[in-house]
């Protein structure tokens, strides 16, 4: 009981104070806050892995088993390299023979529709990988043909689908490696 002067008399309880749970307030933001953080990094880090991916990253999305190989190269953070089942890794590359028959031009827009181009050939390496590699596929070699990424353009220069020039190098010496084909119906070779 409060006397005339404003006080509280002995033996009566203090005025009781509104009291709020400002406790609570900070569990149930904690508990809001936790899930948004979360889907934020997680959003922050699919961005940033995202643009790392750069050509492949239409080749992940459409394809659902792997074969992946340790990595040897100093520039993968993550140790290993992988490519679509039914693809052959060879210096950090993944190749794929198209079973299916189809002009150079359909060839190009099969490879870029999966996240990839018609093989650029970059060395005697690579040129002997992709010669073994068709053995592998075909009963007959001489038979069987395949586009690479290379096009002569209306200046009659041969040019590399990533638009490097064509230079005319020891490398090319099996007979078949370099001829001017009917463009009609070949197999393609996607890098």
């Amino acid at each position: 009981m409060m006397n005339g002067q404003g006080r509280v008399s002995p033996g009566t309880a203090a005025p009781r104070k509104e009291r709020s749970c400002s406790w609570l307030n900070i569990w149930v933001f904690l508990i809001f806050a936790l899930p948004v953080k979360a889907a934020f990094v997680t959003i922050c880090l699919v961005a940033l892995l995202d643009g790392s991916y750069g050509q492949y990253k239409t080749l992940l999305q459409n394809s659902t088993e792997w074969y992946c190989v340790p990595s040897s190269s100093a520039e993968k953070m993550d140790g290993w390299m992988c490519c679509p089942k039914g693809w052959r890794f060879f210096q950090a590359s993944c190749y794929y023979l198209s079973p299916d028959t189809m002009s150079w031009a359909e060839s190009e827009q099969n490879c870029t529709g999966m996240g990839s181009q018609l093989v650029v050939i970059n060395s005697k390496a690579e040129q002997e990988f992709l010669f073994n590699l068709a053995k592998e596929k075909v009963t007959n070699i001489y038979e069987t043909k395949y586009y690479i990424g290379l096009a002569a353009y209306e200046n009659g220069q041969w040019q590399w689908v990533d638009q490097t020039p064509y230079e005319n190098t020891p490398m090319w010496t099996h007979p078949s490696c370099l001829s001017e084909q009917d463009l009609n119906a070949h197999h393609s070779l996607a890098h």
